[in-house]
């Protein structure tokens, strides 16, 4: 086994400095079997990436029914049942249909609750350490549903608080009624929207930051194929449809650096999130995901990578080559917190 350095992000809670996000072990980038899955996750364990991160809406929609299946949370719980001590354990609420088929949200105090009992269950734990709302319910005061899951940490079901993709006065809102340890949202080379002031309002209420997608649903890797897209969700994404050949533009200067270094292009692509992530002074915990355990292995190395400051400038750079919204096309635009800013 190797350990990995840790990070704090808010509200004293630590974590390994490389996450690993665990929605890529279901159906939504491809077929997965689930003894493969829990074979990637054993290995993540073992490579240190101890922080996992899933949420109950992940998964295969189960027959006969509309709200979150919660399949993927019950694959994590045949790893966690041996080996819950090594893990940082991260779920979330508060999408409660299946994503991009109308789903809508809730953030009501008896939904925060059924849902968290609901997540446990299937989880096989006691406690969550960092638990999300995933997204927030915008006809209801982010305050409501905030004080809602700060019952749960008193009531030790939940050890700390998070929020996804939430602006930046949301986020002040919810840490004046309870201490916030991070704040999850996509987060890359090629999307940068955070930057303008949920990272900023992060630093300045001590709140970490988990970026969400740091690899560009893997298009930063220079591995995603048009071939392979058009049989996944990312089929309604336009910078991987109609934009694909035009972005590709930005995957050669992550192939140049990665040449450079003599690296891989997705550890360049999480070592640029490290550095921009102490560029603003916020502590940072990227969540790659991925169905091999060969790829944990291989965006671990990133971890302690350096950056030259020509090659941090290049990428940089290179997010003005992006064309098109982070945004599903099946997605209203304040589905993601730039929509609502």
């Amino acid at each position: 086994m190797t350990s990995l350095p840790t990070v704090a992000l808010g509200d004293g809670l630590d974590v390994s400095a490389l996450g690993f996000g665990a929605m890529a072990l279901s159906d939504v980038y491809g077929t997965t079997d689930p003894d493969q899955a829990v074979r990637t996750l054993h290995a993540a364990l073992d490579a240190g990436v101890t922080f996992l991160d899933t949420a109950d809406v992940y998964g295969t929609p189960r027959e006969g029914t509309t709200g979150p299946s919660g399949t993927n949370e019950e694959l994590l719980a045949r790893v966690l049942a041996d080996r819950r001590d090594e893990v940082q354990l991260a779920t979330k609420f508060g999408i409660t249909g299946v994503v991009g088929a109308g789903a809508g949200t809730r953030g009501d105090r008896e939904y925060v609750r059924a849902a968290c009992e609901a997540s446990l269950r299937r989880l096989g734990v006691e406690t969550i350490d960092l638990y999300y709302m995933h997204r927030r319910q915008l006809d209801l005061p982010i305050t409501e549903t905030v004080a809602a899951m700060g019952e749960l940490v008193a009531e030790g079901k939940v050890r700390h608080l998070g929020l996804s993709e939430v602006t930046g006065p949301e986020l002040a809102e919810a840490a004046a009624v309870h201490p916030i340890a991070a704040v999850q949202s996509e987060w890359s080379i090629w999307s940068r929207d955070v930057e303008a002031n949920v990272v900023p309002r992060a630093v300045q209420l001590g709140v970490g930051f988990v970026p969400y997608s740091p690899l560009g649903r893997g298009f930063l890797t220079g591995t995603v194929t048009a071939e392979r897209v058009a049989s996944t969700a990312l089929a309604r994404q336009p910078r991987f449809t109609e934009h694909f050949d035009a972005n590709q533009k930005v995957v050669e200067v992550v192939r140049e650096v990665a040449g450079e270094l003599g690296a891989t292009p997705a550890q360049v692509a999480l070592a640029w999130v490290y550095a921009q992530g102490a560029a603003f002074g916020v502590p940072t915990v990227p969540i790659p995901g991925t169905r091999s355990a060969e790829r944990v292995v291989e965006n671990a190395g990133a971890v302690g990578l350096a950056l030259s400051a020509d090659q941090k400038a290049r990428l940089d750079a290179a997010a003005d080559l992006v064309v098109g919204s982070r945004n599903f096309s099946f997605s209203a635009d304040d589905w993601i917190s730039s929509g609502r800013e």
